[in-house]
């Protein structure tokens, strides 16, 4: 039976460092897109079955050999945020000071693990990573002879695209293999227009906010109830051909923000006659006049849908999936980016953040696509892992938060974090649908040892 109840033992601490000193210390000042995603914890996670003949002693060997030198590529991740009391913004100090790596070892085999209570699970399983330190890793043995990587870093270095890119060339040198992606870290091509101009839309949709508006957000809503689900490829399929019967394609990911939306609608008070929705998006392939494939930091922003309850209630999965193809169109183009440049350039200093996060707006929720999670790249010589997600250690949000992400069966089929409150879990979970299946680990092809 699944369970969250397990003892860990972490029992080394290590300092890893690029192995090429020779780089002097320099200052990396961040763009207005960082500073947008601002101070935020995020944790990415890979669960790895027991490989073939490795032993515990050489997967760390192997994994600290290999970030020695993959920092050597990103060196701006073995570096420090300090404070820059001029410019009244965080900094990131280039001085190779070091990754740190905590090994830890969990009296459970990986076929018992609570995948699904995932808040408590890793509640267990995880240490706090210090304010100042961009990226941590901590590597854990189970019973079985499996093992886990947690990478903890601060979105301000990075978003998911760029931490994608360093993943996959991390496990590229594991394998003694070249990288194929160079990293590029310059930010120069973030500066805002002179004089900076942006529409109407950046002002409906982000605000500048202090700390104290983040920690009194609106709580209407409990959204702390943390869960993995799993979505069979079938009715992944099956959502986008009913979400394009009104003659549109729509994506895979258009189509399942439709259902999502019209089941969050469904889990509102009965005060609550409007409900919202936002879709992170990334501006990599949209600033087409600049070269920003292999960038390494922020280049996200977010579209805001918005519909009355009772329209989301009566309008079919295809009507719904094209108030979400509008949305995020908008927003997907270089003039939006360039927008919102010189937007955050005419608020500073401060922090930033979309009213929606914020719960100003309503209830809501935020659908992230994982599309850049590198699941079946993250192979370090011990094959695949049988489970990657991301997760927040973040108490609770103002708005709730779903991420969909490719499955290790690599069929189509997706694992979804999701940041809820109670009874959008219970809505998920019950609807007659049954799309959103909790996850076990036969969905992870584990069996208990």
């Amino acid at each position: 039976m699944a369970t969250s109840e397990f003892n860990v033992e972490f029992t080394t601490k290590s300092v890893v460092k690029a192995s090429d000193f020779s780089r002097e210390p320099y200052i990396i000042h961040f763009s207005n897109l960082d500073i947008l995603s601002g101070r935020s914890p995020v944790t990415i996670l890979f669960f790895y079955a027991k490989p073939q003949v490795e032993n515990f002693s050489s997967i760390l060997s192997v994994i600290k050999t290999s970030l020695s030198k993959v920092l050597n590529h990103y060196h701006p991740f073995a570096g420090r945020i300090v404070p820059n009391p001029v410019r009244n913004e965080p900094e990131l100090l280039c001085n190779n000071e070091g990754v740190e790596v905590m090994e830890a070892y969990a009296s459970i085999d990986l076929a018992s693990l609570n995948f699904y209570d995932i808040n408590k699970t890793l509640k267990n399983l995880l240490v706090q990573t210090p304010l100042d330190i961009p990226l941590r890793f901590q590597v854990t043995s189970f019973t079985c002879g499996g093992f886990s990587i947690s990478l903890d870093f601060d979105h301000i270095i990075a978003d998911a695209a760029a931490f994608a890119m360093f993943l996959v060339s991390f496990c590229q040198i594991a394998r003694e293999k070249p990288i194929s992606v160079y990293p590029n870290h310059e930010r120069s091509n973030f500066q805002p227009r002179s004089p900076p101009t942006y529409g109407p839309l950046l002002d409906r949709n982000f605000t500048k906010c202090t700390v104290e508006m983040i920690l009194s957000a609106p709580k209407s809503y409990d959204i702390s109830v943390k869960r993995l689900y799993f979505i069979e490829s079938s009715d992944v399929l099956k959502l986008q051909e009913v979400a394009s019967e009104n003659g549109e394609s729509r994506t895979k990911h258009e189509a399942f923000s439709a259902y999502l939306w019209r089941l969050v609608a469904s889990a509102l008070k009965e005060s609550d006659t409007r409900c919202n929705m936002g879709w992170m998006v990334d501006g990599r392939g949209k600033m087409v006049s600049k070269a920003m494939s292999n960038f390494i930091g922020n280049v996200v922003s977010m579209a805001v849908g918005e519909a009355d309850v009772e329209e989301l209630n009566q309008a079919t999965l295809s009507d719904v999936a094209s108030l979400a193809h509008k949305a995020i169109t908008e927003v997907t183009n270089e003039k939006h980016f360039l927008d919102l440049i010189d937007w955050i350039e005419c608020h500073k200093p401060g922090m930033f953040a979309a009213k929606m996060v914020l719960g100003i707006t309503g209830p809501a929720v935020i659908v992230s696509s994982a599309r850049h999670f590198p699941l079946t790249q993250m192979d370090l010589g011990f094959g695949i892992p049988v489970l990657g997600t991301c997760y927040s250690a973040i108490p609770s949000l103002g708005a709730a938060y779903i991420n969909p992400q490719p499955s290790s069966r690599g069929d189509g089929s997706w694992v979804v974090y999701g940041m809820v409150w109670p009874e959008l879990a219970s809505a998920l979970e019950s609807d007659a649908n049954n799309i959103f299946k909790p996850i076990t680990a036969k969905h992870l092809g584990l069996k208990v040892v």
